[in-house]
């Protein structure tokens, strides 16, 4: 049986077994998933399509980045017309304080115990559970001094003075590599005032802030950065410049950042939400997605294919390295961040 044949096999079982035969002359009902718009074609064949099956409805998507979607659930607060949200841990925390989500009842979700510990309550008010995970770690180039690198205090180096390339705050990356800099020069302090100290001493000899992965793979594949920080998905288009570099988990570990899936306040559809969040949450479902390389998945049992498990962040030394931020300081302290950044970073 081909690979292909095996999921849609696999799948079936757990539309069928999930729940049993839709009934036949039910209205079909409509869900509303608020998602980021990548790799729909795929989704369409892993979930959106079989879980259509399961529940008798049609998944409608409204798509865009996450803080213009988060903007448009608030201004539609007091009539929701989405039902379930994906969006990064700290603005799902936005999104609860400012009152959007409802709790998710964990009594439904069958399949949250095969959950890493980390992904099953991020925000602490069961109000979001964590659907794929990636790490920021470094990236370097094995045949320059950066060749040496093991640790987040190596980017020091004065061999390395021109050629490190670091991540723009207004990306997921520029706030992990925010915090860890901050972290390995033992800041702690919700300010990153040590963070940005040492970010300082860089700024003379780095080669840009990248804001798109595209820019950051541009500069490694022109031979102008030697290292960098980078979000695990990025690796992949990395691998393919040809050049000699290198994934390394520095010595104090990386950035665990995540995505989660949560419900929207006002629903008329709970009962829907429920069933797609614990289809998103199974072992099928996330390993199909894995190994079709759309996102690292966080259900622990899952089985990945060795080409596949080197673009994802998946396997004990990958999960065991990674430190996640609060994201109630993310929340509270990130428009104080971004000021700083653009007084002592982004100023000429």
């Amino acid at each position: 049986m081909t690979r292909t044949k095996w999921f849609a096999a696999a799948l079936a079982a757990l539309v069928v077994g999930a729940m049993g035969a839709a009934p036949a002359l039910a209205q079909k009902r409509t869900l509303v998933l608020s998602t980021y718009g990548l790799n729909n074609d795929l989704f369409k064949k892993v979930v959106y399509e079989p879980f259509g099956k399961l529940c008798n409805c049609e998944i409608v998507l409204e798509t865009g980045n996450a803080a213009d979607r988060l903007a448009k659930l608030d201004a539609r607060k007091a009539n929701p017309n989405v039902d379930v949200v994906q969006i990064t841990d700290f603005l799902a925390l936005d999104a609860s304080a400012k009152g959007l989500l409802q709790p998710i009842d964990y009594k439904k979700l069958k399949n949250l115990d095969q959950v890493y510990d980390f992904g099953r309550d991020p925000l602490r008010n069961q109000e979001a559970i964590a659907y794929t995970v990636y790490s920021v770690g470094l990236v370097v180039r094995t045949d320059k001094a950066s060749k040496d690198i093991k640790s987040w205090k190596d980017l020091w180096k004065p061999e390395l003075k021109g050629r490190v390339m670091l991540a723009n705050i207004t990306g997921n990356q520029g706030l992990a590599q925010l915090f860890m800099v901050d972290r390995v020069w033992n800041g702690f302090g919700g300010d990153m005032s040590t963070g940005f100290a040492k970010l300082g001493e860089l700024k003379p000899g780095v080669v840009t802030y990248y804001t798109q992965t595209a820019q950051m793979t541009a500069l490694f594949a022109q031979d102008e950065a030697w290292v960098a920080p980078v979000g695990r998905f990025g690796w992949l288009n990395l691998k393919k410049t040809g050049k000699p570099l290198a994934w390394v988990v520095p010595a104090e570990g990386q950035i665990g950042m995540m995505n989660t899936m949560s419900i929207v306040k006002g629903t008329k559809n709970a009962d829907l939400a429920h069933q797609l969040i614990d289809f998103w949450l199974s072992r099928e479902v996330q390993e199909a997605l894995a190994n079709e390389l759309a996102d690292s998945p966080v259900n622990r049992t899952v089985k990945i294919k060795p080409e596949a498990a080197e673009a994802l962040t998946w396997g004990k030394a990958q999960i065991d390295s990674l430190v996640f931020m609060k994201p109630e300081m993310v929340v509270r302290e990130r428009a104080a961040w971004v000021t700083q950044w653009n007084r002592m970073i982004a100023a000429k």
